[in-house]
């Protein structure tokens, strides 16, 4: 009984996160547009956008190679994958044995190549541009990311979610500067690696078409159709991702064990959506009231992040006297 209830909230978490993936989005969208005093676009907006663009067939350039057909489902199945070991509304789901950070952290990594190889197929300079800039901004956010999973996995003693949740759940109360520096770290860690202000003007952004300092618009301006509505729908799956983690790691409370019966999951889920919610209208006022910084200054953000993450780690190890 025990598996098959794991495996249901395991179906049923993969399911919701699919779902919510566009739905924050949107959310995300009208939040940003009444802050700038816009009335924005319905919340449903971005599933409709990817219904029409999954209708229509993707135009290839005459030079595109397999990679270009290949990589938006090598991207999307890799966000997904870690999208379901993130857990959500319950615990001890049925992949909750390899619901791993450094699992995540290799996941995101094969679908971040898998754009810029995407980008790179296609030969044009605003593609390439964009790949090179963004796998030479990953190489500051991933030490960062790594250090900070560290310093989860000093505090826990092991780097499975369920396991940190669980242990930051029932551990002391009270601020820790190492909890508080691995938060401001991620927080940079997730900008990048969802193209946000200000690192990265996104899409939809109210500004306007991409420009050739953008990282995510300049790798997509040859996709179209199908193969577009994979690359949307994995970015939206990336953002929901990031703030689920974000969820997991320092709200980890309300989440119920995937044995504890439909009832518990409902209540775990009520306590779930609120979370998402909430982080959602934090990253809405953080990008409105935050310029998009220079593409050179973004070496340097990145940098910060890194060494508050570093700085982490150093107080963990002080505070817990292995120093």
């Amino acid at each position: 009984m025990t598996l098959l209830a794991g495996i249901v909230a395991q179906l049923l978490h993969l399911l919701l996160m699919l779902a919510l993936a566009p739905l924050l989005l949107g959310c995300i969208r009208i939040l940003e547009a009444r802050l700038m005093g816009r009335r924005g676009p319905p919340l449903l907006q971005p599933w409709r956008d990817l219904l029409k663009l999954l209708k229509k067939r993707p135009v290839l350039a005459e030079n595109a190679s397999i990679v270009s057909a290949v990589t938006p489902y090598v991207g999307l199945a890799a966000t997904l994958v870690a999208a379901s070991l993130v857990p959500g509304f319950a615990r001890d789901m049925a992949l909750s044995p390899l619901a791993d950070l450094l699992l995540v952290v290799g996941l995101l990594a094969i679908a971040r190549c898998a754009l810029a190889l995407a980008a790179l197929d296609i030969g044009s300079g605003l593609g390439g541009l964009g790949a090179a800039r963004a796998m030479s901004f990953a190489a500051f956010a991933e030490p960062a990311f790594l250090l900070a999973v560290m310093g989860f996995a000093m505090l826990a003693g092991s780097t499975n979610l369920d396991a940190i949740g669980i242990a930051l759940q029932e551990g002391a109360p009270g601020p820790r500067i190492s909890l508080g520096l691995a938060l401001v770290a991620l927080l940079a860690v997730a900008l990048v690696e969802n193209g946000r202000v200000p690192l990265d003007q996104p899409l939809d952004h109210p500004a306007g078409a991409p420009a050739v300092t953008l990282l995510q618009g300049a790798m997509l301006l040859e996709a179209s159709g199908r193969h577009l509505a994979l690359w949307q729908m994995t970015a939206a799956l990336r953002l929901t991702l990031w703030l689920a983690l974000l969820a997991a790691l320092f709200l980890p409370f309300g989440i119920a064990p995937a044995d504890s019966g439909p009832l518990a999951w409902m209540l775990g889920l009520a306590v779930w959506l609120p979370k998402l919610l909430l982080l959602a209208l934090l990253l809405a006022v953080f990008e409105s009231a935050i310029a998009r910084m220079r593409v050179f200054r973004v070496p340097e953000f990145l940098g910060a992040a890194l060494l508050l993450a570093l700085l982490g780690l150093v107080f963990l190890f002080l505070s817990t006297g292995l120093a």
